[in-house]
């Protein structure tokens, strides 16, 4: 139940980072110019949330460490993937219900050369968000949702470190007990050592 549960935790990690990735590259907000041509211009999530990209890359690379760490570090990316979740779904949900001027500024600043928060929200006549800011808020919920069960079930995972130092005592206490072979008495005779001395004591 523990093995699946750390699966499922790493799955939804990488899944919320995928998705905040693919969604920077979208197209969020669809913005229409009060300049009397009814210019209508595009705004990507990187755009709109500039702050998805970098933040998207390091819930991946959370996702990813997540199933190799120790136990200290599971807290931490618990603790960060709450944290990161958090600020993105805020950020995705005010752009899916109410895109924020600062949310299109970049973009219509770029496309007409005029700049200012006012000057911006005089030049938009009217913003659609596309689906794209709601799944990704909807991510964030899932990422939440897997920091919140590593702090839960952290002290219970088997970290691969911890397989392989069990196999390593395993395979350690195998070779101590096996029988001395003809190998270990060519090693004791090169150290200067009887081999016959031990059974002699016996």
């Amino acid at each position: 139940m523990i093995r699946r549960a750390r699966l499922l935790t790493v799955l939804g990690t990488l899944l919320a980072g995928a998705i905040g990735v693919i969604g920077s590259t979208q197209t969020w907000i669809t913005v229409i110019l009060a300049d009397g041509a009814g210019e209508e211009l595009v705004v990507a999530g990187a755009a709109a949330v500039p702050v998805l990209t970098p933040l998207s890359l390091a819930t991946l690379a959370l996702g990813a460490a997540l199933s190799i760490t120790g136990l200290v570090l599971r807290y931490v990316f618990g603790v960060l993937s709450i944290a990161i979740g958090a600020i993105l779904g805020v950020l995705s949900a005010q752009v899916a219900v109410a895109p924020p001027v600062s949310a299109v500024a970049a973009t219509v600043t770029s496309a007409t050369g005029i700049g200012g928060a006012d000057a911006v929200a005089d030049l938009v006549a009217s913003t659609t968000s596309t689906p794209w800011p709601a799944l990704t808020a909807i991510a964030q919920v899932v990422l939440i949702a897997a920091g919140l069960f590593t702090l839960i079930t952290a002290r219970r995972w088997r970290g691969s470190a911890d397989r392989r130092y069990q196999a390593a005592a395993a395979t350690a206490g195998a070779e101590g007990s096996r029988p001395h072979d003809a190998i270990d008495s060519w090693d004791d005779l090169s150290r200067g050592d009887d081999p016959t001395a031990e059974e002699q004591h016996r």
